[in-house]
């Protein structure tokens, strides 16, 4: 997965997510892609700063052929309209849902899973933004997503 900051047409700024870049730019010719705020469908990628960790992040592996954890620090409401907090609590809500948390110790089960040495299943937990980039390298998929309070509570 790729991460792009986008921006609308009337300026919004907001976060996406594709398989690679040529879904993105497939995805926006086609203006599948909708501000967040507006509804505006005139999206393109707009400048980014390097990747910083942030413990308000949770890393997510799905292999190719992805208890309740301690919540990392919140992302603050006010940095994100509504609709994109509720899509992002859908977001966690699934992942919960379908994959197992394994907290610390995601870098280490991402490889195992990869390498065959233990069994393939949908896991998420904290890393570094460094073993994030490792295992990307590796070839492992990983996604980083923001980790928003649950919609209940």
């Amino acid at each position: 997965m790729i991460h792009y900051q986008l921006q609308c047409g009337q300026s919004h700024g907001f976060d996406g997510w594709f398989k690679d870049s040529a879904s993105f730019e497939k995805q926006a010719k086609r203006r599948l892609i909708e501000c967040p705020e507006c509804g505006g469908t005139d999206v393109e990628r707009a400048l980014m700063a390097p990747a910083v960790a942030k413990r308000q992040s949770v890393a997510v592996a799905v292999p190719v052929e992805a208890p309740a954890p301690p919540a990392p620090a919140p992302v603050a409401a006010a940095q994100v309209p509504a609709r994109m907090i509720a899509a992002l609590q859908r977001i966690r809500a699934e992942v919960e849902k379908n994959c197992e948390y394994v907290g610390p110790d995601f870098a280490d089960r991402a490889r195992a899973m990869h390498r065959g040495e233990a069994d393939a299943k949908p896991i998420y937990g904290e890393t570094s933004e460094e073993q994030a980039e490792s295992l990307i390298e590796e070839g492992i998929e990983v996604a980083r997503i923001p980790w928003v309070p649950r919609a209940d509570g």
